[in-house]
């Protein structure tokens, strides 16, 4: 089905030169671009915005923009200096004509479906009291879909549909009691390094190696669904689906049927936590890079909503001047600790009580476990 852009989009005209203060113009911007299947509105920004996070202010600031993510595969953008009104650069939207079909996204959803649907961050002792999968059908080790679970602290009723998860990391952190020093972790609970007694109990070696701060929260895995048979203790319920083998000692969940907002407005916070910091990696062992998902160490309880955007930066190394102490000698002068250095920006696309999950929208150089959050610029 053919259809047009609506007569408001095609006659979107943005003076970017009211927000130059906040959202300039590169000085390589080309003079028109062509979307394209497989655009995201970020990687479009960048190309012309020297701030490309800022995108939904600019093409805001004309009224009659009800959505500025109705942008389409074929639409062109052209920057051109227009007489009148100042004569200053401005972005004009041309709608083209095109076969019904998705608008151009902020960010690549199609890459975060796990995060958005799948996995949930919530408080450990909620994952400790949770109802929990004591037995297979027929005394099997581990269950598969069309078969009978056995569940234990059940309460509910005959029909309620149930998310079976498993813990997948520990959030947590040591020597919070010094924020410059609040080196935090994502405790990997499926590791081999792990040792648990019982069912995502803590590491009961408690050696420290993956630290004894506060906890901030265990990212749980949907791993399947179930529907409640028979109640009792032990509650029967039939394994709807699964993507791995159900095992005794997963936990039983409420479903989160809510659906998420495919729409993101990056925007700047009102304030960033003093020891806000990338705390973990979804796919990655030691550095991640753009359009990857990290775990940061700020969530609802911090004001934290989804599109807040935040720069990177790799703290400081510190070193020692031994130019000032007349030294001889390398590494005995006074230690200096060397200025952070910007390395990237973060979206945040879901959040928690305490933890947000955000995608790395681009980057100069890897971003590492530690490095901290602060305004974006």
């Amino acid at each position: 089905m053919i259809r047009k852009i609506t007569v408001l989009l095609a006659g979107m005209l943005v003076t970017v030169a009211a927000y130059a203060a906040g959202a300039q113009l590169r000085a390589n911007h080309p003079d028109s671009y062509t979307v394209r299947r497989g655009d995201t509105l970020w990687a479009i920004s960048a190309k012309f915005l020297t701030k490309p996070w800022l995108w939904p202010e600019i093409w805001q600031a004309n009224p009659q923009v009800r959505n500025p993510h109705l942008i389409y595969p074929g639409d062109v953008l052209n920057l051109s200096f227009i007489n009148g009104g100042g004569g200053g650069p401005s972005l004009r939207l041309e709608p083209s004509v095109h076969a019904e079909g998705d608008a151009v996204p902020a960010i690549p959803l199609t890459e975060l479906q796990t995060f958005l649907k799948d996995l949930r961050v919530v408080d450990s002792n909620t994952v400790k009291s949770a109802p929990y999968v004591v037995g297979l059908e027929e005394g099997r080790l581990r269950s598969t879909a069309g078969q009978n679970i056995y569940v234990r602290g059940l309460q509910g009723a005959p029909g309620q549909r149930w998310a079976i998860v498993r813990p997948t990391h520990y959030f947590r952190g040591f020597d919070q009691g010094n924020p410059d020093k609040a080196d935090l972790v994502a405790h990997d609970l499926d590791s081999n390094v792990a040792v648990f007694k019982t069912p995502w109990d803590e590491d009961t070696r408690n050696d420290g190696h993956y630290g004894k701060g506060q906890d901030m929260g265990i990212e749980v895995s949907v791993v399947g669904t179930a529907e409640t048979l028979r109640m009792g203790d032990p509650s029967t319920l039939l394994l709807l689906n699964s993507t791995i083998d159900i095992r005794s000692g997963d936990r039983v969940m409420p479903l989160d049927d809510a659906p998420y907002d495919p729409y993101f407005y990056p925007h700047a916070p009102t304030s960033v936590a003093k020891d806000a910091r990338v705390i973990g990696f979804a796919d990655a062992m030691d550095a991640v890079g753009p359009h990857q998902v990290v775990a940061l160490s700020i969530g609802k309880r911090d004001g934290v909503d989804n599109g807040q955007t935040y720069s990177i930066y790799q703290p400081g190394q510190t070193v020692s001047d031994d130019v000032a102490n007349s030294s001889w000698h390398r590494d005995v002068g006074k230690q200096v600790t060397l200025p952070a250095e910007y390395v990237g920006h973060v979206m945040v696309f879901r959040t928690f009580d305490r933890v947000s999950y955000g995608l790395i929208m681009d980057g100069l150089r890897p971003i590492q476990i530690g490095n901290q959050l602060r305004m974006p610029d």
